[in-house]
C-alpha cells in the first residue's frame, strides 16, 4: 500500500500512509487509538475506497471494489467483534453465503462439515463443527473465523485485536495457529496494544501516529519504549501511575449475595476514594457480580448498603439513582447507542437532570456533553458526531463521561482499557486518580494483572463465583494472584 489517502468530511483520516507485507510474515500495525489503523485495513479489506494511492499485490496494482472482491484477491479480516451468527453451527457460518448445494438444490451438508473439519483439524484446533457458535468459547470461535477466511484461500489475514478476550493459555494456541499460516506462506497483519505480545509473535512493525506513517522497523530492533515514544510522540514515564487517595467512609456493603449457580455468598465493603480490584479468571463470577450490584441481574438472598442504609437494588434505573454507574466490558453493544451522537450518548444517563417540564434541555446537554469532551480530550469532529465514527479509546471516554455526567460517585469499570492503546490507558488511569481524589469509590475488574496491583488499593480474588481470597497492594503478586485465583491452598 503506497501514498494511502482517506478523507471523510472534515476530517483526513490517513495521509501518505505506506504499507509493505511480505508472504509468510507477521506485520505488526501499531498506533494509539485514532491513529488510522482500521482505516488503513478497512481499505484493505474492501469495507472503503481510499481517496488516493497505490494497492499492488504481487506485483500488480489493483483496485478493491468491496469486501467480496478483496475475498476475491484472498483478503480476509477477523475482526476484533467476531462477525459470526449464533444460532448456526461452525460449518455453517464457515460456509455462509457460499453453500455447497446438491444438483436437486438442497444443502450439501455432508460436503460442508468434511470441508469444515478439514480447515480447523489444519490449524490445529479440534471443534465440533455441528455445535452452534452460542455453545462455543471466545478462542474456539475466533478459530472459526480463521478457519472461514482461509476458505476463501486467504494469502493476507488481517486480525484486529484477536487476543482482547482471550485467557494466556488461549493466546498460546492463538499464536501457534498464526505460526502454521506463517509456514504455509501467508501474510499476517496484526493489530494489538498489549505491547508485550508483539515481541513474541510479529516480524516487522509499521507504526502510525494522527493518520501518518512514522516508520517501518524490524521487530528485533526496538523496544518497548521506543515503540511507545514512536506511538505517542512523547513520554510516559509511569505507565501506570497510582496516586495513593485518602480513604474515605463507607459507601458500599455487601452481605452475603447470593444468585443461583453463579454467586456464592459475596462478602465486602468499598469505601470512598479507593480503588477496590476484583482479578479472577474467565468465568470466576466478576462480570456477573457487576451486573448484579448495577441491578442487570436479579439476587437471590444477600443484602446490599449504600452509605449504611440498606437497599434494593432491582434495575439499573435504580442503581443510577443511588450514584452507581457502570462501564461495561462490551462497551459497544452494552455501553453506547452506536447510532446516537457524542453528546447524545454523554448525556443518556442524565436526561431526567437536563429535562425540564419533560423537555431535554438542549443547550443544557451542549454544555455538559462539551465540557466532558475538552476534560477527558475526547477526539470528535463535534459533539454531533455519531460514535460509531470514533476510535475505541474515544469511544471508551464518552461511556466514562456519560457516568460522571450523571454525578455517579460509585463506579463499576468491567475492563476499563480493554482494546485501547497505551496513551488512552495513562488518561483513564489519570482520571481514576483525580476521581477517588476526590472521594469517588471505584470496583475495577480486570484481566491485567499489572494494571489492577499498580492501580487497586486493595484486591479481592473471584473462584468459581466465591471470593477466593483478599489482598492490600503491597502484599499482591501477580503469582499470589494467580495461586488464588487457580485454588493453590496457600495462596489466599
Amino acid at each position: 500500500m503506497r501514498h494511502i489517502r482517506k478523507t471523510f468530511p472534515g476530517v483526513v483520516a490517513l495521509d501518505n500512509v505506506d504499507l509493505e507485507l511480505q508472504q509468510g510474515a507477521v506485520h505488526i500495525l501499531l498506533g494509539e487509538n485514532g491513529a488510522g489503523k482500521s482505516t488503513l485495513v478497512k481499505i484493505l479489506s474492501g469495507a472503503y475506497r481510499m481517496t488516493s494511492g497505490q494497492i499492488i499485490i504481487n506485483g500488480r496494482e489493483t483496485a478493491i471494489h468491496n469486501p467480496r472482491h478483496a475475498q476475491q484477491l484472498g483478503i480476509g479480516i477477523i475482526y476484533q467483534e467476531l462477525n459470526l451468527i449464533p444460532q448456526l453451527t461452525a460449518a455453517e457460518n464457515i460456509f455462509l453465503g457460499r453453500e455447497s448445494t446438491l444438483k436437486s438444490g438442497l444443502l450439501n451438508q455432508q460436503k460442508m462439515d468434511l470441508s469444515a473439519d478439514l480447515l480447523l483439524r489444519e490449524l490445529g484446533v479440534e471443534i465440533d463443527i455441528h455445535c452452534p457458535i452460542s455453545a462455543l468459547g471466545v478462542a474456539q470461535q475466533q478459530m472459526v473465523e480463521v478457519a472461514k477466511a482461509l476458505s476463501w484461500k486467504a494469502r493476507i489475514l488481517i486480525m484486529d485485536e484477536p487476543t482482547s478476550a482471550l485467557t494466556r493459555p488461549e493466546i498460546k494456541v492463538l499464536f501457534k495457529t498464526i505460526r502454521r499460516l506463517k509456514k504455509k506462506g501467508v501474510a499476517v497483519i496484526y493489530i494489538s496494544h498489549r505491547l508485550e505480545e508483539l515481541f513474541e509473535i510479529g516480524d516487522q512493525v509499521t507504526v502510525l501516529r494522527d493518520g501518518h506513517s512514522i516508520g517501518c522497523y524490524n521487530i528485533a530492533d526496538v523496544d518497548q519504549p521506543q515503540l511507545i515514544r514512536l506511538m505517542v510522540d512523547r513520554e510516559l514515564h509511569d505507565q501506570l501511575p497510582k496516586v495513593q487517595a485518602e480513604r474515605g467512609p463507607e459507601v458500599l456493603r455487601v452481605e452475603g449475595l447470593c444468585r443461583r449457580d453463579v454467586l456464592h455468598d459475596i462478602s465486602f465493603t468499598l469505601y470512598g476514594g479507593e480503588v477496590l480490584g476484583i482479578a479472577g479468571l474467565m468465568g470466576s463470577g466478576r462480570t456477573e457480580l457487576a451486573r448484579a450490584l448495577f441491578g442487570i441481574d436479579p439476587i437471590d438472598s444477600g443484602q446490599l448498603f449504600i452509605r449504611g442504609a440498606q437497599t434494593n437494588i432491582g434495575s439499573p434505573r435504580a442503581a443510577i439513582k443511588q450514584g452507581i454507574g457502570f462501564l461495561t466490558e462490551d462497551r459497544k453493544s452494552e455501553g453506547l447507542v452506536m447510532g446516537l451522537t457524542v453528546k447524545e450518548n454523554i448525556c443518556l444517563a442524565s436526561v431526567e437532570r437536563l429535562s425540564r417540564l419533560g423537555l431535554v434541555d438542549s443547550q443544557g446537554e451542549r454544555r455538559a456533553a462539551s465540557g466532558y469532551v475538552q476534560d477527558l480530550r475526547i477526539r470528535t469532529t463535534g459533539l454531533e458526531q455519531r460514535v460509531m465514527f470514533l476510535s475505541g479509546g474515544n469511544q471508551q471516554k464518552v461511556v466514562l463521561s456519560k457516568w460522571l455526567c450523571c454525578r455517579a460517585d460509585i463506579l463499576i469499570f468491567d475492563e476499563p482499557t480493554r482494546g485501547i492503546d497505551v496513551g488512552s490507558k495513562v488518561e483513564i488511569y489519570q482520571l481514576l486518580n483525580r476521581l477517588t481524589a476526590g472521594g469517588t469509590a471505584v470496583l475495577m475488574i480486570s484481566s491485567e494483572l499489572p494494571e489492577i496491583i499498580a492501580i487497586s488499593d486493595r484486591i479481592l480474588v473471584m473462584r468459581h463465583g466465591r471470593i477466593a481470597g483478599e489482598f492490600t497492594a503491597a502484599e499482591a503478586t501477580q503469582e499470589l494472584i494467580m495461586e488464588c485465583a487457580l485454588g493453590v491452598a496457600n495462596a489466599a
